[in-house]
């Protein structure tokens, strides 16, 4: 699918592929070490390598959706049934419309899943995610502890849960 973006050129939505592991990966990693590495607790940094963003990337796959122009990647998605697991933005496309639609799209794909109340989790802290997501209609709902995935099992952070109505399905 795609979508006109603000200029002349054309933002394209699109599933991931095996060829796009390591441009993902790099991104995942650089904006998570941007946004989260600074507001999370010590003992998680160790399960956040560069490493592991790969390993990660592959094991998700078919649950990634990403934003390109002209091949370029410009950020991702990943869901899990009404969850928006991931979502992340290239720091080049900031500030250019490319991270709302990329809100957008997420937010179609879960409500043509059937999705009614979608949800995400922010890591306590990371302000310019937070502030993004408010912008966007979502509403946090408190703080509360989750599991988070690392590849020796799990790690529990407290985080900040933002949830939106989605109008019913599609």
């Amino acid at each position: 699918m795609s979508i006109a973006d603000r200029g002349t050129e054309v933002l394209a939505m699109r599933a991931a592929t095996e060829a796009d592991v390591p441009a993902l990966a790099a991104l995942w990693h650089a904006g998570w070490q941007d946004g989260h590495a600074a507001v999370v607790p010590e003992g998680l940094l160790p399960h956040r390598d560069a490493a592991s963003f790969a390993v990660r990337t592959r094991r998700h796959l078919g649950r990634i959706m990403l934003a390109e122009r002209k091949g370029r990647l410009l950020g991702f998605y990943m869901l899990h049934d009404d969850e928006l697991e991931q979502f992340y933005v290239a720091p080049q496309a900031r500030g250019t419309g490319v991270a709302a639609e990329l809100m957008k799209d997420a937010e179609r794909a879960m409500a043509k899943v059937g999705a009614v109340r979608a949800w995400l989790a922010c890591s306590v802290g990371n302000l310019r995610a937070a502030r993004f997501y408010e912008k966007c209609g979502w509403q946090r709902m408190g703080v509360e502890p989750m599991e988070l995935e690392v590849l020796e099992g799990s790690f529990t952070l407290d985080i900040w849960r933002y949830e939106k109505d989605l109008g019913g399905g599609g």
